[in-house]
């Protein structure tokens, strides 16, 4: 336990260091953000196709949702480290040393990996949560009612994402919340229209 304790302030330190709080609160917020729209894309197009079968529904939003994560956590890895070491060669030309071994360093990896990380994991969470109605929809008579579940609930962690970013920017949280229903709204619109536009 006392090792535990000491790892996890040792972590704690590193990203104090790196400064990766914001960084991370940024690519939670866009990411999650991401997630919970393209299922509600996913949900439309399935819905106005017609499909019934959960497991359709369940497979297509899975598979997307898992090539969002990895699209998510090799491109932030990729990206955050390249702008890591650009800072960690800038400073080490500055002061003339080699802080490849220094905690300064060790901190940037951890931050590296931090990003990369929730970058992956936000939206593949995000479309679980959307989802979790249709791995119960054996429990429900109509074959519609886990699409109307997963929409209420996709609004839902749209407002507390938006009541989040509220809060981080000491806005209105009812406000800002609101916001990004709207922007779910927008999408189901458009979702609709652009099918109805295949099928005429």
């Amino acid at each position: 336990m006392t090792h535990l304790r000491r790892e996890l302030r040792r972590l704690k330190q590193y990203h104090e260091m790196a400064d990766t709080g914001e960084i991370v609160r940024r690519y939670f917020a866009m990411n999650s953000f991401d997630g919970i729209l393209t299922i509600l894309g996913v949900l439309v197009g399935s819905y106005l196709a017609e499909v019934r079968d959960p497991r359709v529904v369940i497979t297509t939003g899975m598979t997307t949702s898992v090539s969002m994560a990895v699209s998510g956590l090799w491109g932030a890895y990729l990206t955050e480290s390249a702008e890591r070491q650009r800072s960690m060669d800038e400073l080490e030309n500055h002061t003339l040393s080699d802080l490849s071994d220094t905690h300064l360093a060790r901190a940037s990896r951890v931050a590296v990996v931090t990003v990369a990380v929730v970058d992956g994991m936000a939206p593949l969470l995000a479309s679980l949560l959307v989802l979790l109605p249709f791995f119960f929809s054996s429990h429900f008579q109509d074959a519609r009612n886990p699409y109307y579940i997963a929409l209420a609930i996709a609004m839902l962690a749209l407002f507390a994402l938006g009541a989040f970013l509220g809060r981080i920017s000491k806005q209105n949280l009812v406000v800002a919340g609101m916001r990004m229903i709207v922007a779910g709204v927008i999408s189901l619109i458009l979702g609709y229209l652009l099918e109805g536009a295949i099928h005429r």
